[in-house]
């Protein structure tokens, strides 16, 4: 071995070109030096019956909702009653649903097969009304009936609806203080045009779309905010079923479309509905790149995958060698998150078949570890992933919020290397 070694100096002394060859070969070694991720699927035992239906979760959110210390889960649901997961401390959840008003049907007959309740497709949670604790926007889609939700002690709430004042096919939503006036603000995903809320105070809404955000119909389906530019606000990269466009904040909540500056046309959305968009740094050099995870639905295109990597004043687009594939799966939703404590960001997607996981090298390189994380048999829809410490042991657990299935939580195991 040793006068292997000393040959394959000198050889590389003399070629540049092999030691590129050999440190790409070498690469794998540093994955296959830690010990594989274990996870146990603790849904039979952790979740409450109210999630192991065959129901739609299109949305779930860890935050500490009762404010007793601890992650719960709110849920987004379509054509049900939206939920509440209440943790116990200890990762063992209960349904909290009746934390939420029951919403009242004073017509007849349903003006849908659903009614009173919508096609809730996303939540946003923040502090509206600044009382010190956290109030929930759902927005939703095919009945256009948003629900809003005040906090009115330690997670229970009154139905506070008529302070949003507007309504839209809506897929998205997030909330930030994106005009720095210490107010969480909230923008909304449509199909249509967007909408802007600015936050007047004590959780009332102003419509201020018209003089915040660019004019322009889209069928948007994500929403995720960065400090892009460095200069202390938040920027905001916009998913949708045709193009993406990258917003850039002045400080004050105005936004301009800066796309063409930073992103090729081809790289957009070309190849796939964007169903998830993601700033990460994901190849640890303090920039933020960005992750569309793109599916095969209502646009019947090719679902190519787009990693998107920030080089100076563009994106580069490095998906395959990167991620290892481009069109195989159809994503419909993605999260970065550090499973393996190395200081970098990892990656765990849900598909129309199955979840994958994926472990970052700390170059930005990644490796598909699903088949030695989860078992073959874990088949489902995913529509969202959440990830978070839900048992207080300092290891980031796993929340598949599922279509058409039962939701699924699986909780990481301590591995001894």
């Amino acid at each position: 071995m040793c006068i292997f070694l000393y040959i394959m100096i000198i050889t590389m002394r003399k070629s540049p070109y092999l030691l590129l060859c050999l440190a790409l070969i070498a690469a794998p070694a540093a994955f296959a030096q830690k010990a594989p991720l274990q996870f146990t699927d603790a849904s039979e035992t952790h979740l409450p019956g109210a999630v192991k239906k065959s129901l739609n979760s299109m949305d779930a959110r860890a935050v500490d909702i009762d404010a007793d210390g601890d992650l719960d889960l709110v849920l987004a649901m379509e054509f049900v009653k939206n939920i509440i997961l209440i943790n116990d401390g200890k990762g063992k959840f209960s349904d909290g649903s009746h934390r939420l008003p029951y919403l009242p049907a004073p017509i007849t007959p349903k003006p849908y097969p659903y009614y009173p309740y919508g096609d809730t497709e996303d939540v946003a949670i923040a502090d509206f009304d600044g009382d010190g604790d956290l109030d929930l926007l759902f927005v939703a889609e095919d009945n256009q009936t948003n629900e809003f939700y005040i906090n009115e002690d330690r997670g229970y709430f009154i139905n506070a609806t008529e302070r949003i004042p507007v309504t839209g096919t809506s897929n998205a939503v997030i909330t930030r203080d994106f005009d720095s006036d210490g107010l969480p603000d909230v923008i909304i995903g449509n199909n249509g045009q967007n909408v802007y809320l600015r936050n007047a105070g004590k959780g009332q809404f102003l419509n201020e779309t018209d003089k915040r955000l660019p004019i322009r119909e889209d069928i948007t389906q994500d929403l995720d905010v960065f400090d892009f530019d460095s200069d202390g606000d938040l920027d905001l990269i916009v998913g949708n079923e045709l193009e993406n466009y990258l917003l850039e904040n002045d400080g004050k909540g105005n936004f301009k479309d800066i796309t063409t500056s930073f992103i090729a046309p081809e790289l957009q959305a070309q190849g796939g509905e964007s169903r998830d968009v993601n700033f990460a740094d994901i190849d640890g050099d303090g920039q933020a790149d960005l992750f569309f995870a793109n599916v095969f639905l209502f646009q019947k295109q090719m679902p190519i995958q787009r990693m998107l990597m920030r080089r100076g004043n563009s994106f580069v687009d490095e998906t395959q060698q990167r991620l290892g594939f481009t069109s195989t799966h159809s994503v419909l939703d993605a999260n970065f998150a550090d499973f393996d404590a190395d200081g970098d960001l990892d990656l765990v997607m849900v598909t129309f078949e199955q979840p994958r996981l994926y472990l970052n090298d700390g170059k930005g390189f990644f490796q598909d570890i699903t088949a030695q994380t989860f078992a073959a048999e874990f088949r489902a829809m995913g529509m969202s992933v959440e990830v978070a410490d839900f048992n207080a042991d300092g290891l980031p657990d796993i929340y598949f919020a599922n279509f058409r299935g039962p939701d699924k939580l699986f909780l990481q195991q301590p591995v001894n290397n």
